[in-house]
């Protein structure tokens, strides 16, 4: 049972995209997705520094257009469509904005829709964010109720729950800088390269503009199982993805939840989509010891679209009837 997972804002590097624009295909792609977001995003993913990418305007929709053309990269298809190939995909997920990615990945979205709505709610939440200072702090371990009560305690939003041992804290910079200075027992903290405090209520004016947006834009059925980081249901129903999806900029990620659904839906392999690194590490730690074996693969480059291919041939479902090609 494969699951495919798009990364969320912070997994992105300077230069990550480089080896992947070798592709005259893929340089082209990227061209034509950047031209609807109205960014030139070749450059913000080749020679653009860590910093320029930081801005939520420019990550989210960088995020997704990678996520979208690796897809298609991994899966060919005859077309345009990444959901081609989901004949071999039990699930598919993704970590916050990831999850826009995933939605075109699992056919929800074209993914022209996909980049115009990336792009206005990543112009929202940067709004949002401009009106008061605010971030996200990464709680590594200590005691999960003793890191929920001092969040609490501070005013902050438990903004990702990311499994055991790693819970966001989002909320002012003063908050968060109270909470460094008496930080949960044992716990060790880490600041994040965001421009505010996401899935929290400082985003609600970013939800309200993308609602209102949302409305009009057409959705289609998923073609597999979209797990949502609302509460980790899966959900097949367009027009509820896309609820979702935009509800979930003001409310926290319950990533936790994603992986107890993965592992109900019996997962054998998780391959994690560029920039990868950050969803294929908590899996790791989360199955570790598990009651079921699950491989995971972080796909960085194209130097590794083969091992990829093999990797979702072996965890993958066998395609039958019009289901699509797989890899």
């Amino acid at each position: 049972m494969l699951v495919i997972l798009a990364p969320g804002q912070g997994a992105q590097t300077a230069g990550f995209l480089r080896p992947w624009l070798d592709d005259p295909i893929f340089a082209a792609r990227l061209e034509w997705l950047g031209a609807v977001a109205g960014l030139d995003l070749a450059h913000y993913g080749t020679d653009a520094d860590d910093e320029t990418i930081r801005d939520t305007k420019i990550a989210q929709p960088l995020l997704v257009a990678t996520a979208i053309l690796t897809a298609l990269e991994l899966f060919p298809s005859s077309g345009d469509d990444p959901s081609d190939g989901l004949a071999a995909v039990g699930a598919v997920a993704g970590h916050s904005v990831g999850e826009i990615g995933a939605a075109a990945f699992a056919g929800v979205l074209s993914p022209e829709r996909a980049m115009v709505l990336v792009r206005e709610r990543g112009n929202a939440m940067a709004a949002a964010s401009a009106v008061t200072p605010t971030g996200m702090t990464a709680v590594l371990g200590g005691d999960r109720d003793e890191v929920l009560a001092t969040i609490d305690k501070h005013g902050l939003t438990a903004a990702n729950d990311n499994g055991p041992g790693q819970i966001v804290a989002a909320g002012t910079m003063e908050q968060l800088a109270a909470f460094a200075e008496e930080p949960p027992p044992k716990a060790k903290l880490r600041p994040l390269s965001v421009a505010g405090a996401f899935h929290s209520a400082h985003m609600a004016p970013a939800v309200d503009h993308v609602t209102r947006l949302s409305g009009a834009v057409p959705v289609h059925d998923a073609r597999t199982a979209f797990i949502s980081n609302a509460d980790g249901t899966v959900v097949r129903d367009g027009r509820e993805v896309l609820t979702k999806i935009v509800g979930q900029i003001a409310r926290p990620v319950r990533w936790d939840l994603c992986l107890e659904t993965m592992t109900d839906l019996g997962v054998t392999g998780i391959l994690e989509l560029p920039p990868s690194g950050t969803l294929a590490g908590i899996a790791k730690r989360y199955f570790r010891g598990g009651p079921q074996p699950v491989e995971t693969l972080a796909l960085g480059g194209p130097d590794q679209l083969d091992a990829a291919r093999e990797f979702c041939a072996k965890h993958g479902a066998t395609p039958t009837g019009d289901e699509g090609g797989a890899a």
